[in-house]
C-alpha cells in the first residue's frame, strides 16, 4: 500500500511536533534579539583592556607600573568604546528592524537615555577638571561613567523584564562602588577585572541561553 505524501512528511510523533514548534519559536525570538556576544563582549573587551592599561600607567599612589605614554590608556579606552558602541548599535538596529509599535519606542527612548546620561557625565566632569588633582579627576570621570552604565543596565532590565541584565547592572554598580572607595588606581583594576570580566562572562552566559532552542 502506497502512503500519502502528506503522511510521509508528517512528524513522527506529537513529541516531534512540539520539538519543531519550540525550535521555530526559538529561531523567531533570536531573530528579534541581538546576539549577546555583540552587545556585551565588545564592552567587556574595552573595559578589560582600557582600564587595565590605565591601572598599569596610573597605579595606586601615582605609581607607574609599566612605562608608557600618559595619553595611551585613555586613547585606547576611547577607541575601544567607540568600536563597542558601533558594533552593539548595529546589532541592535538589525534586530529591531522587524519590531514596531511600543517595543520600538521603548528601545528608542532607552537608547537616547544613554546619550543624555553621558552628556551629564561630561558636564559634571568638565566642571571639576580644574578643582581636583589629576588622579582624583580620573577617578571622578571613570566612576561617573561606570555608574551610568550600571544604573542604565538595571533600568533596561526593568523595561525588558530581564533578571540577567539586572544582575549584571547590579554587579557593575557594586564593583564601581568598591573601586571608588578604594581610590585612584585601584578603581581601574577593579573595573578591569570585575567589570570587564563580568561583561565577558555575562555575554557568554547570555549567548548560551540565546542560542538554545
Amino acid at each position: 500500500m502506497v502512503k500519502d505524501e502528506d503522511e510521509e512528511q508528517a512528524p513522527a510523533s506529537p513529541a516531534e511536533m512540539l520539538r519543531l514548534i519550540a525550535a521555530e519559536r526559538g529561531a523567531t525570538q533570536r531573530s528579534l534579539q541581538p546576539d549577546p556576544r555583540l552587545t556585551y563582549l565588545p564592552w567587556g573587551v574595552a573595559w578589560f583592556v582600557g582600564f587595565g592599561l590605565s591601572f598599569l600607567r596610573f597605579g595606586p599612589n601615582e605609581r607607574v607600573l609599566v612605562p608608557m605614554p600618559s595619553w595611551l590608556p585613555l586613547a585606547v579606552l576611547y577607541a575601544l568604546l567607540i568600536a563597542a558602541f558601533v558594533i552593539s548599535a548595529r546589532a541592535g538596529i538589525k534586530a529591531g528592524q522587524h519590531v514596531k509599535g511600543e517595543s520600538s519606542i521603548r528601545g528608542l527612548q532607552y537608547g537616547l537615555s544613554w546619550f543624555v546620561a553621558f552628556g551629564a557625565v561630561a558636564a559634571i566632569g568638565t566642571r571639576y577638571n580644574d578643582v581636583l588633582s589629576g588622579p582624583e579627576i580620573g577617578l571622578l570621570w571613570s566612576g561617573l561613567s561606570v555608574a551610568v552604565v550600571g544604573v542604565l543596565y538595571m533600568a533596561g532590565a526593568a523595561i525588558w523584564q530581564s533578571w540577567e541584565m539586572f544582575f549584571l547592572g547590579a554587579w557593575i554598580s557594586l564593583t564601581n562602588i568598591a573601586g571608588f572607595v578604594a581610590g585612584p588606581g585601584w578603581h581601574a583594576l577593579v573595573i578591569c577585572l570585575a567589570g570587564g570580566g563580568g561583561l565577558l562572562a555575562g555575554g557568554f552566559a547570555a549567548w548560551l541561553r540565546w542560542r538554545s532552542p
